[in-house]
């Protein structure tokens, strides 16, 4: 019986398990959820991040790949909950995305729109913070249709974009570029507001 091939979403996830994995431990190590204070922080990073990624959610060679792409990017709402918290909009950090190849583009995009998944449990921990999807989380809100079914949409194209060898390469480089990038606006984030505070 012959193996299937792997699917590129399949790849992509074994090749960011580590980058992945290392986020994780980061932001449980921050504890978003224990204070309100912490929370905006990690909501600092998460807008950051969003802000970054808005020229490839309205990207018009993205959008023809996937039409509901500009409705999928999360940069307003982010602000939005900012303004909620009364947390001022955190200046731009030297490093950003800028201009990837599409292949590339959509490796950045695969970590953006998977991280919708694990907002499902943060949303949840959200809530004792007296937060929602209407005030101070809706970042983490539940776009139109459900988490499962947007994220199965999105994988579907991904999955059957006829790529070059060198085009994976990208589609690889960016999954990988995006976590690693998650982490240097997080510790930014936790950074510049402990230098904040008054001694």
């Amino acid at each position: 019986m012959s193996q299937h091939p792997i699917r590129r979403s399949q790849r992509l996830n074994q090749i960011t398990h580590a980058p992945h994995e290392q986020l994780d431990k980061a932001v449980k190590a921050n504890a978003p959820f224990d204070t309100l204070a912490s929370y905006c922080r990690f909501l600092s990073a998460q807008y950051l991040f969003q802000q970054e990624l808005k020229a490839l959610y309205t990207d018009p060679q993205l959008i023809a790949l996937i039409a509901d792409l500009p409705e999928r990017c999360r940069a307003d709402q982010a602000s939005a909950d900012l303004n909620d918290l009364d947390t001022p909009i955190p200046a731009p950090v030297a490093g950003a995305v800028d201009h990837p190849p599409l292949a590339e583009a959509l490796g950045w995009l695969f970590v953006s729109e998977g991280s919708k998944l694990g907002a499902a449990f943060l949303i949840k921990r959200a809530v004792a913070l007296n937060l929602s999807e209407t005030f101070g989380a809706r970042h983490l809100g539940e776009l139109v249709g459900g988490r499962a079914e947007g994220w199965k949409r999105f994988i579907r194209i991904l999955d059957d974009l006829p790529f070059s060898d060198e085009q994976e390469q990208q589609i690889d480089k960016g999954a990988v570029a995006a976590f690693e990038r998650f982490n240097v606006l997080l510790e930014h984030a936790y950074t510049s507001a402990a230098e904040a505070e008054p001694a």
